[in-house]
């Protein structure tokens, strides 16, 4: 029995919340067009010696070129039947030495800013794509229900944790930081009760700073400072 990990790693462009998947490569994958290449979120094997989180870090590094970004741990599955349909059998062949093993998997949720990461595929990822949540499609494995899970963990524990600001560029409006919950919430907000109550946090700084570039009256920007942050 083999242990691995996947990544469920989450983007915000301002208008939509993003999902990381990686392409099966073109040459492992025979006669297949591109529209029929697996696509699955980035993961792999645990090495003999390495803990859950620092595997999870040097898989999601290798397949995506990602490096310093927010992973989280959120669930465990095993369900025996995991990776042994067919087409999945023959991704897992082309890079694993006993790709009929049973595999649990432990995944993490990552967040990253869009504007300061930038993936890039390696390995057997012969792509990467940020796909929109709400068009995601049919994914290998049982990476739907990660995928799933990962979005519902996610809303959870979006306001508790403290978390939503890895979504954000260090420089964010309030109009910004409104949206994103929007979005990952999937309901809209009361602009003023969420002013008033953002601006209740001690982690939420007000910059001397505005907008630039923009074609509306430039707003304030904020930014957030973990050190302030309550345990």
């Amino acid at each position: 029995m083999d242990v691995s990990v996947d990544c469920a790693l989450f983007g915000f462009d301002g208008e939509s919340l993003k999902l990381l998947l990686i392409r099966q490569r073109t040459e492992s994958a025979g006669e297949l067009t591109e529209a029929a290449l697996q696509m699955a979120l980035p993961g792999n094997l645990v090495d003999e010696d390495e803990s859950l989180d620092a595997a999870a870090k040097r898989v999601l590094s290798e397949l995506t070129q990602l490096e310093d970004v927010f992973l989280k741990q959120f669930h465990a599955f095993g369900n025996p039947e995991r990776v042994s349909d067919l087409k999945d059998q023959q991704w897992l062949r082309t890079f694993r030495e006993e790709p009929q093993n049973r595999v649990i998997t432990v995944a993490y949720y990552g967040l990253v800013s869009l504007h300061d990461h930038t993936p890039s595929p390696a390995s057997f990822a012969g792509d990467v794509h940020w796909t929109d949540v709400r068009a995601l499609p049919n994914l290998a494995f049982d990476h739907d229900d990660i995928a799933s899970l990962a979005l519902a963990t996610l809303r959870t524990e979006l306001e508790s944790k403290h978390i939503s600001f890895e979504l954000l560029p260090e420089k964010f409006t309030l109009r910004q930081l409104q949206s994103l919950h929007e979005v990952v919430l999937d309901k809209k907000l009361d602009k003023r009760n969420f002013r008033k109550n953002i601006k209740k946090l001690e982690h939420v700084v007000p910059l001397n700073e505005k907008e630039e570039g923009v074609l509306h009256k430039p707003a304030q920007l904020f930014t957030y400072d973990s050190s302030l942050t309550q345990p």
